[in-house]
């Protein structure tokens, strides 16, 4: 078989499986499976089915316009799912033996978020309205401002914008109608909140009672404090909208989220954190005796922070997923104890799920995308369950990866990866691309990731090695908390000391060619590289990173995060975002940078990154800027990651290459 080294075309040429469900009666999964159309700049989704033991792989959708969100419907026999076949999101279902499928909703609006009850009477679904208006009011407001000629915006609190959006109003309710049809009933009419939390909540924020009477859902009703708390709360409300929607954890001030039943629906299990305004708490998991009872805390003890709620089918144990010494393994957690034990440690498992004896999951690693795969509840008898792009994988020759530890601030522990050149030979002498993750609270993990690939290193003839420095998951709360306050100290001496013991450990790897290249944190370190160790690196590049931390917090959405990182807001101690701020060190630049930044992100807002385009042209300094008109924190269009990964190994063949 003739193969290449890897590239960013191979990257866009996997297929992405995600949203795995398993039927009820345990035999068959269905999943979403998008590919990406390289001409046409975008990707659609498909559903799939597949046996549990991975025979009787057959497509069940090819709508040009795709499909998405599958869930079975309790008989086991129909497939309920989303689609814009009819030009807007709505909801259809397909049978499983073949068919064609069926609208079920015809709302004014888009739907999303598919949820059905547990006896399959409703479903519940999202959609995007003015408080206290209708879908159908909330449409013709929207069709009457299309017509305004006036097109100012006014608003009166924060946020103003998120993520990459706009606000003009509009929240994110929870409605639900019978499963045959009728009208939607919003449960939250008089809410000034978001049900699931945007931008990245889902439907795992919603689920129906075991007697589908009602509905439990996770929101942030705070008022005008939304911009600086990360207080979500679980509100339970009747399926019919009869009476408002209590709150269940009251007294809470925190982040508290994925609400899932137990079978016998005696329990309620969900995840909390205990420290108001801190988004990298660790999350315990909690259960509530339904519908009424003392919650317990289940993983007080357990020092990794859990997430993918699932019960076993006799109660006694919930499965999960967590970060856990540079890899996210599959974990199940006794229920009377809360001890846990380790199912799948390598790799990067996710959705798992229980199938007959089995436990199904997604599993990706340094070198495979995401394939489903099962394994029997001890953790042996691993299977594969799909192979969607294995003959792609098998055609492209990637890097080794490898684990290794060093002593790093103050002689703690710190893990580090490092990756391969393909075609290694260690006869050579290999040029390095030194990765810097975001975060800060985040991992460089044994992960296939499509927007920093270590593996697109490696196919152009170079070393990738990645540290996860204090502040890093998956090492214990104590190490993820010990970046707080302290942005520029710990995590530079653990990438100084990181690098050092890498070309300690791998003489293969050229010392004197490295370029250092982040994003988002990342990219804020690689201009605190450039001021506090400006002579090490061949060059930078800088995606997303602040140049100046007090203008930051003022341009920036989510106030909860600086002023949880800095310990404050910058007129009460402005001394905390001096401290370890680029902008004041500017003066010692001269590592030639290339820096990339997007109009639509607007938690590191373009302007950072316009400004250190604009010191570094004015301090004489080799640099690039690219910039994404289209774009948000991340760059997820097919044509612009190409470019992004063009110009960026262009810059590092330009400065580490003969």
């Amino acid at each position: 078989m003739e193969t290449h080294a890897f590239t960013v075309h191979d990257l866009w040429a996997m297929e992405r499986i995600s949203d795995p469900q398993v039927s009820p009666d345990g035999k068959w999964i269905v999943f979403d499976r998008k590919a990406f159309d390289l001409v046409e700049n975008k990707g659609r989704s498909d559903l799939w089915l597949v046996r549990v033991d991975g025979t009787g792989l057959r497509r069940l959708t090819s709508h040009s316009a795709g499909s998405t969100h599958p869930r079975w419907a309790p008989d086991g026999r129909t497939i309920w799912f989303l689609s814009a076949r009819c030009g807007s999101m709505q909801v259809w279902r397909i049978p499983i033996d073949g068919g064609e499928a069926e609208q079920m909703t015809d709302e004014p609006l888009d739907v999303g978020n598919l949820v059905i009850s547990p006896g399959g009477e409703h479903i519940a679904v999202t959609m995007d309205v003015f408080p206290g208006s209708t879908p159908a009011e909330t449409k013709e407001r929207l069709d009457q401002k299309e017509k305004n000629k006036a097109t100012g915006q006014l608003h009166e609190r924060l946020f103003v914008r998120h993520w990459d959006t706009w606000k003009d109003g509009r929240r994110s309710h929870v409605f639900v109608r019978p499963a045959g049809g009728g009208d939607c009933v919003d449960l939250m009419p008089a809410m000034d909140a978001d049900s699931p939390c945007k931008p990245f909540g889902g439907a795992e924020e919603i689920t129906f009672t075991p007697d589908g009477g009602s509905v439990i859902f996770c929101t942030r009703d705070v008022g005008h404090q939304e911009a600086w708390s990360t207080q979500y709360d679980l509100y339970c409300a009747p399926a019919d909208g009869s009476a408002a929607p209590r709150c269940l954890t009251q007294g809470n001030q925190a982040w508290i989220t994925n609400p899932v039943f137990a079978p016998d629906g005696r329990t309620l299990a969900y995840l909390a954190m205990s420290r108001p305004g801190y988004e990298a708490d660790r999350f315990r998991i909690v259960l509530q005796p339904w519908p009424d009872g003392d919650k317990r805390v289940l993983t007080e003890e357990w020092d990794r922070s859990p997430g993918d709620l699932v019960w076993s089918a006799d109660g006694r144990t919930i499965y999960c997923t967590a970060d856990n010494l540079g890899q996210h393994s599959l974990f199940a957690v006794d229920t009377a104890t809360g001890q846990a034990r380790t199912v799948v440690e390598q790799g990067k498992a996710t959705s798992p799920a229980v199938a007959g004896d089995r436990l199904m999951y997604c599993l990706c690693h340094h070198r495979s995308p995401v394939e489903l795969h099962s394994v029997k509840t001890d953790g042996s008898d691993v299977q594969s369950i799909t192979r969607v792009n294995a003959e792609r994988v098998a055609t492209t020759r990637m890097g080794e990866a490898e684990q290794f530890s060093f002593a790093g601030w103050n002689d703690e522990q710190v893990h580090a990866w490092v990756v391969k050149p393909a075609d290694f030979d260690a006869s050579r002498q290999y040029p390095v691309a030194f990765l810097i993750h975001g975060g800060p609270q985040g991992s460089f993990g044994s992960d296939f990731h499509y927007r920093w690939n270590p593996q697109v290193y490696a196919g152009a003839g170079y070393a990738a090695i990645m540290v996860d420095f204090h502040g890093s998951t998956g090492y214990g709360q104590a190490f993820t908390d010990s970046i707080g306050g302290d942005w520029g100290g710990k995590p530079l001496v653990d990438l100084q000391k990181g690098l050092a013991a890498a070309l300690e450990r791998y003489p293969w790897m050229d010392g004197d060619r490295v370029a250092g290249l982040g994003a988002s944190y990342g990219g804020y370190m690689v201009n605190w590289i450039a001021g506090q160790w400006p002579d090490r690196f061949r060059c930078l590049v800088n995606h997303d990173g602040n140049l100046d931390g007090r203008m930051a917090y003022y341009e920036t959405e989510e106030l909860w995060f600086p002023e949880w990182e800095q310990r404050g807001t910058p007129w009460d101690d402005p001394a905390s975002y001096e401290e370890h701020n680029p902008v004041n060190f500017v003066c010692n630049w001269k590592t030639p940078m290339l820096v990339i930044h997007s109009a639509r992100d607007y938690r590191v807002v373009d302007t950072q990154g316009l400004a250190t385009f604009t010191a570094l042209q004015r301090r004489g300094i080799p640099s690039k800027l690219l910039y994404f008109p289209d774009e948000n924190h991340w760059v997820l269009k097919p044509a612009n990651s190409i470019q992004w990964h063009e110009t960026v190994l262009a810059w590092l063949d330009q400065w580490t290459k003969p």
